[in-house]
């Protein structure tokens, strides 16, 4: 066991210690530096990061964590790329090419589930973020070709950010395809952090002040003044402190102050207290009972009368947060309606002043509940064996289950009283951490039982759940965070829950197990829970393979499914293609390489014996390439077998050209051996690209065009060039005509014209198959491709004429006798 927890504390404790390593080298590189490296309002550059220029092929996705420490005042965003989509076009492509770019809070988004709504067709900008935290929400936006934003810690809270590029979403974004013939585009990007030099200032340029919520005296106090109609059985740990100072401003003049909620909490309490009026610069009081002191409280991030979580009149009733969530929150007090006149005169500089007080409720170790009469359980983290990193399970720190088990039961664990006015249920919470890294990972709960399951799960991140306050839920089939992109649930009954939570968020999670019906007298049944962390889903649903990767900084993993050609979405489990259409596609892309039989017999019977071994094993191995690719059966590993298809079928294109020329054997075999060469890197480099089959295409014409070359050359070359011959310039220009004119009458008669146009027709309908091809229609026009390309081979094949038999009138006169004729003219002239 403790071999096991050092095993999984080391992915953990290593980017762990990697950021702190990398803030401490931000902060002594910032300080060395002297004071004019500060910018005009005390920030500082926290870190900058520069990504190269990253292909994004279709459905590929690519992710860029964003690390915001507590301090830091504004984050810049530039990213550049070559996506060319207008306002006009965006709305008529379909998602499933549509580049995306996509952000969301603490853990990588998954736009593959998404609701068309939740796309915005606007630009990617600083008023773009309203409302983005939490674990649920997450935005997408059209890839442009310049994105420029900087959000401040007014908008967004510090933490963990991530950015997702997309190509395409949708269910076949995961699915398996061999050749994808949707655009791909480039992308740089550019981020810059900003920080504040001292924490207690705020904003985008650090020039607002924030009050931190110090404890600077402690008092006594009476529990049931703050928790009125408790049952107080337990002692709580309860956290109060006041200030000494008042504080005093005026009229619509707001001030904000901070406090941190360092662990799982119960409740925060803030009083304003002593309130009264100061008309300054005098000291004289008047009634306070007109002035309101109205309240915003955020958490994480400034709040305003816009954007808040909690508002209120801290006048007449106190700010109350039951069950806060962790991290900083920062309230807001704005003064209005204060009394212009104090003893009859009027006063423009009156001023309300008070003071603070706070109370933080923490229960006791293993209880939680307002009256902390509820059982709470942290978690232990168990590391699979044989598994990929921060997979685990998670079995309760107590004595009342065994641990030998992945599953744990629930009766001896669960709460037996209530503190609510609803006398059946009582709650049990579950606490478990997500380190540092693992945001790519999925939150597995199952629980089982052998009668109906009277157990409400509810789960909230960084705080305990309620059912006022929760960030997932399961109630029954008919109430649960389904319509939720990031919960899952598989097959649950009355018997049986199943869900995920997907790519949860780092930190602390807090799981309530809402107990129905405790009043019953329990039964020997049993309920068995299970709470794990897989990097895929329902493994994939047995229909891929999970893959695990790094984000663009190598600090973080994600883990996705790479589904068969099938299946698709994010857990494999959308079957895209029917188990008869399966049939059909295997049949028509397998078969249709059959009609390689046609060159290849043809090159047997005339003793073509390179060219016949060529076509046949082009056709094999593209039969077994695509009975490999759609699932039937693998001879050899995929990338072997794709290598041999792509490299015979180029070759089979390249010596139907070659075949043309009516050449020697070694001019043959060493233009053979210079395509291999060439076609083998294309083949073993980016096979897949359309560009390949016209670099094919100019390969093998260029062979013809050597191998007629070669042929010219060597008719000319049985000219004799004697001195007698140079000097008669009109008899030799006529010869010159008549060898050329021989040879245009030879190339003419050396081809049947008809297969050549059937050839060229063919090797038409090739291209179209080939340009014609998507996802969806693949296994169509590639199979016509087949047929077409080898029917275009067997054509341009069937097309040549083996023997050219010249008449003695069309045989233009040897060079060697023509020549001699000229001499002997030439001696009998006077």
């Amino acid at each position: 066991m403790a071999e096991n927890s050092i095993l999984f504390c080391f992915p953990s404790c290593y980017f762990t210690i990697l950021s702190r390593l990398f803030v401490f080298f931000s902060l002594l590189f910032c300080c060395s530096h002297s004071a004019n490296q500060l910018g005009p309002y005390n920030t500082f550059t926290v870190s900058s990061f520069s990504y190269p220029t990253t292909n994004v092929r279709p459905f590929d996705l690519r992710y860029i964590r964003v690390d915001l420490p507590a301090w830091f005042s504004s984050v810049s965003i530039t990213v550049q790329s070559d996506v060319d989509l207008d306002a006009k076009s965006i709305s008529k492509v379909p998602k499933s090419t549509l580049p995306l770019i996509c952000i969301r809070d603490g853990s990588p988004p998954l736009p593959d589930v998404l609701n068309s709504s939740l796309i915005e067709l606007g630009s990617f900008s600083n008023g773009s973020f309203q409302r983005i935290q939490g674990p649920q929400n997450v935005q997408c936006y059209p890839m442009q070709r310049n994105i420029t934003a900087t959000l401040t810690n007014e908008q967004i809270s510090p933490g963990v950010w991530y950015l997702g590029l997309f190509n395409g979403i949708g269910p076949t974004r995961t699915q398996s395809k061999m050749i994808i013939r949707s655009p791909s585009y480039s992308f740089s990007a550019n981020i810059s952090v900003e920080g504040c030099a001292t924490s207690t200032m705020w904003g985008q340029y650090c020039n607002q002040t924030i009050d931190p919520f110090s404890c600077s005296q402690a008092y006594s106090y009476n529990p049931t003044e703050i928790f009125s109609g408790a049952n107080l059985q337990t002692i709580q740990n309860v956290v109060s402190c006041k200030t000494f100072e008042s504080y005093c401003h005026g009229e619509g003049e707001p001030k904000v102050y901070a406090l941190e909620v360092l662990g799982i909490a119960e409740q925060l309490k803030i009083v304003a207290a002593n309130v009264s009026f100061t008309a300054a610069p005098t000291n004289s009081t008047g009634n306070a009972s007109v002035a309101n002191l109205l309240y915003f409280a955020r958490h994480g991030a400034m709040p305003s009368m816009a954007l808040y979580d909690y508002s209120g009149d801290m006048s007449k009733a106190p700010l109350i947060i039951r069950k806060p969530k962790v991290g900083r929150w920062f309230v807001t007090i704005l003064p209005t309606n204060l009394s212009k006149e104090v003893g009859g005169i009027q006063n423009t500089n009156m001023q309300v002043c008070y003071s603070i007080t706070w109370q933080l409720l923490n229960c006791p170790v293993g209880k939680a509940g307002l009256n902390c009469s509820s059982e709470k359980y942290m978690l232990q983290t168990v590391l699979r064996r044989d598994s990929t990193p921060f997979e685990s399970y998670y079995l309760p720190l107590s004595g009342k289950v065994s641990p030998d088990s992945a599953d744990f039961p629930l009766e001896p664990l669960s709460s037996n009283s209530s503190y609510s006015n609803e006398t059946d249920t009582s709650w049990t919470y579950f606490l478990l951490n997500i380190p540092r890294g693992a945001a790519g990972g999925n939150i597995h709960i199952r629980m089982t039982s052998d009668v109906k399951i009277n157990y409400e799960i509810y789960a909230r991140y960084g705080g305990l759940p309620s059912l006022d306050s929760w960030d997932y839920y399961y109630a029954n089939r008919t109430r649960s965070s389904d319509g939720s992109m990031f919960f899952t649930s598989y097959n649950s009954t009355e018997e049986k829950i199943d869900f995920y939570i997907l790519y949860v968020k780092e930190g602390t999670w807090t799981f309530g197990l809402r107990s129905l019906n405790t009043t019953i007298i329990p039964s020997n049944d049993q309920t068995v829970m299970s709470v794990s962390v897989e990097r895929c889903p329902k493994r994939c649903s047995s229909h891929g393979a999970c893959k695990v990767a790094l984000d663009a900084s190598g600090l973080a993993s994600y883990s996705f499914c790479s589904c068969d050609r099938t299946h698709g979405g994010f857990d494999c489990s959308i079957e895209i293609v029917s188990h008869q259409g399966h049939i059909w596609q295997s049949i028509a892309l397998i078969g249709s390489n059959a009609a390689a039989i046609l060159p290849a017999y043809w090159a047997l019977r005339h003793k073509a014996f390179a060219e016949w071994v060529i076509f046949t094993s082009s056709g094999i191995s593209s039969g077994l390439y695509h009975a490999c690719d759609v699932g039937t059966w693998c001879a050899l590993s995929f990338g072997v077998l794709q290598f041999m298809d792509f490299w015979l079928s180029f070759m089979a294109v390249v010596s139907t050209f070659i075949y043309l020329t009516t050449i020697d054997e070694v001019s043959k075999r060493a233009i053979h051996t210079v395509v291999a060469i060439l076609t083998a890197l294309m083949a073993i480099t980016k096979a897949t690209r359309s560009s390949n089959i016209i670099l094919v295409m100019a390969i093998g014409a260029l062979g013809l065009l050597i191998g007629w070359l070669v042929e010219f050359s060597t008719n000319l070359s049985s000219l004799s060039f004697s001195r007698g011959f140079c000097l008669n310039v009109p008899t030799r220009w006529e010869t010159i005509g008549a060898q050329l004119s021989n040879l245009v009458k030879t190339l003419l008669r050396r081809f049947r014209w008809g297969f050549v146009l059937a050839g060229f027709s063919a090797l038409a309908m090739a291209a179209i198959s080939w340009k014609l091809e998507s996802s969806e229609s693949y296994w169509i026009w590639h199979s016509l491709w087949h047929v077409t390309i080898y029917t275009s081979s067997f054509l341009f094949l069937c097309s040549k004429v083996d023997k050219i038999i010249n008449s003695e009138n069309e045989t233009t006169p040897d060079g060697n006798y023509g020549l001699t004729r000229q001499d002997s003219f030439s001696r009998a002239e006077p």
